[in-house]
């Protein structure tokens, strides 16, 4: 028996995922520290704000690596890097929004849109809340509060999910019902 009346949730980790294999190859190859470079709150922060492009993000992490054309080129294959929609994941999501709304809320870029269009999940959801859209990012309480809005639902009868546990904690401390999500598992687990 479902004991809440919305789904929210994460998009990266969760739904969408990233061939991290991949990308630990490209920053093998050209010795720079991709990954922490570009997940800098420094750099990410402002562009998950949309206080900057997804293209000024990654101009910045090429600079930060020096800003040469190695830089530049080890930037651009690793953000070409594809993405995939775990499947098993997708179908207990559209299971559950044949009962209650399903909104995706995600600490994301502009380029939200077009990520969700080339992987088929334009018209997935109810509702997306892009952080870069609304000008606020997980764990802060307001992106909660937005998308449990959209849901038209209070806060406590909403599932959240996400594959960081301080985003987590951040919806548990509204009341929300909060899954950390490591495994399908952990998903069809709260579903049941």
């Amino acid at each position: 028996m479902i004991s809440f009346d919305a789904v929210l949730c994460d998009l990266d980790g969760v739904l969408r995922q990233f061939d991290h294999g991949a990308q630990a190859d490209i920053e093998a190859r050209y010795g720079l520290p991709l990954m922490r470079t570009a997940f800098d709150p420094a750099l990410l922060g402002p562009a998950t704000l949309g206080l900057v492009t997804e293209r000024e993000w990654v101009d910045s992490i090429a600079v930060a690596l020096g800003g040469d054309e190695r830089a530049r080129q080890a930037v651009a294959e690793f953000v070409a890097v594809p993405f995939t929609v775990d499947e098993e994941v997708r179908a207990l999501l559209a299971k559950a929004r044949e009962r209650v709304p399903l909104v995706l809320v995600t600490n994301a870029t502009d380029s939200l849109d077009e990520h969700l269009e080339r992987i088929g999940l334009t018209h997935f959801a109810d509702a997306v809340v892009s952080s870069a859209r609304v000008g606020v990012a997980k764990p802060d309480r307001r992106i909660y509060e937005i998308a449990a809005q959209l849901a038209g639902v209070a806060p406590e009868r909403c599932l959240f999910v996400d594959d960081r546990l301080e985003n987590v904690e951040g919806a548990r401390a509204l009341g929300m019902t909060g899954v950390h999500y490591r495994t399908v598992a952990d998903l069809a687990a709260a579903m049941a």
